[in-house]
């Protein structure tokens, strides 16, 4: 069994500091985390001298990259999104679906089966985020709604056959979705409110049921009001909803990321890109869910002008909810570490720096740039 240790960073440790230290690696399990110097002697040296060892971050909200899109259903797409996502610091991700027809749907969990199967060849696939097609159409957002419908057990007793679904974003206002929430309970998926104009009463009776996060707080929900708090201040003052929030200060503006890590805590807000094809590409004309999206100045849009998932990556998020909510880089790192491992039921054993934990490890510089990202105890990207 291989060692391999990191050798002289600035280690991120489960109680929120930075540490100098030597965090070592036996096979695909974080070993051991010595103060500086404790290299064992047969161990392959990483310098981490200069670097932030952090924990992996791991992204519950993805659509896409490098000019694929997980809907296109094809391991080279696959590849190609894990591949950009471990350059960016992402060891874990859940590839997400958007709006689409069953066939097309059942695709796409069948490819995120063959690439666990198969072994990624940078972040790993956690499971499928399924994000509709049991949605609000009053609150589509980018979501094609010619695909929108009930929640059918039969259509969705089929989605579950292959076991990989983890995360599931609906709209609890919705017939018959109290059934489908406690089904994805019981096969081990978190639920999530999202595209919903579900009241303040509707979302905490769906937190009755199993609900304990939402999707993209803020954007394509039903907003706060101080009469009728709405999903958003359902998601913002329920201590057991887990919050994602898209921080590239185009979906959130500043104060309210803010505000929103406020309200949630240390523990319950998560950092998601909700990114599309056109992240790491050229402005230009791509498509998401079908539907004709124009990138201009990183922005992506419908041509009505919805936004259209992002462009952006996990260690730039990391940086603008520093600035947006005034965080300290180990706080930050939470967000995009243990935070989502613990949202999609993976606490035990992913999101933190500690004896036992899986080897899901990413070193940054001084600007937050990946230097190097580790998965599983196998350095898959380096700088």
């Amino acid at each position: 069994m291989a060692t391999i240790a990191l050798v002289g960073g600035e280690v991120a440790t489960p109680s929120g500091e930075l540490r100098r230290g030597t965090v070592v690696v036996r096979g695909s399990t974080i070993a051991t985390i010595n103060p500086e110097g404790g290299c064992p002697p047969e161990a392959e040296v990483i310098d981490a001298r200069g670097r932030v060892v952090s924990p992996g971050f791991i992204d519950v909200h993805i659509h896409g990259a490098a000019g694929h899109d997980i809907m296109d259903a094809t391991p080279e797409a696959l590849a190609a999104i894990s591949g950009f996502a471990a350059q960016h610091g992402v060891t874990g991700f859940l590839p997400t679906t958007v709006t689409a027809g069953l066939e097309a749907t059942w695709a796409a969990i069948g490819a995120v089966d063959e690439l666990q199967r198969a072994g990624a060849p940078g972040a790993a696939a956690l499971g499928v985020h399924l994000e509709g097609p049991y949605i609000s159409g009053e609150r589509m957002g980018a979501q094609n709604p010619a695909h929108v419908r009930g929640a059918e057990p039969s259509e969705y007793v089929r989605l579950f056959e292959l076991g990989n679904i983890r995360l599931i974003s609906l709209a609890p206002e919705m017939p018959g979705i109290e059934r489908l929430v406690r089904f994805d309970v019981a096969r081990g998926a978190a639920v999530a409110v999202g595209h919903s104009s579900a009241t303040y009463d509707q979302v905490l009776a769906a937190v009755g049921w199993g609900l304990s996060q939402a999707t993209h707080t803020y954007n394509a929900m039903r907003e706060m009001h101080h009469r009728e708090p709405g999903a958003t201040g359902a998601v913002l003052t329920c201590d057991a909803i887990y919050a994602q929030v898209i921080v590239d200060l185009v979906h959130v503006h500043p104060a309210m990321v803010k505000l929103l890590v406020r309200a949630k805590g240390p523990d319950r807000a998560v950092l998601v890109t909700d990114a599309m094809r056109a992240a790491g590409m050229p402005d230009g004309r791509y498509d998401l869910g079908g539907q004709e999206t124009i990138v201009k100045g990183g922005e992506a849009r419908l041509p009505a002008g919805n936004l259209a998932g992002s462009t952006l990556t996990m260690e730039r998020a990391v940086r603008n909810v520093m600035g947006a909510a005034e965080l300290t880089l180990p706080q930050a790192l939470r967000l995009a570490t243990r935070n989502p491992a613990a949202s999609i039921g993976l606490g035990g054993r992913k999101g933190q720096l500690a004896p036992g934990y899986d080897a899901d490890i990413v070193l940054l510089d001084a600007d937050l740039r990946v230097a190097l990202t580790m998965v599983g105890g196998r350095v898959v990207y380096r700088a």
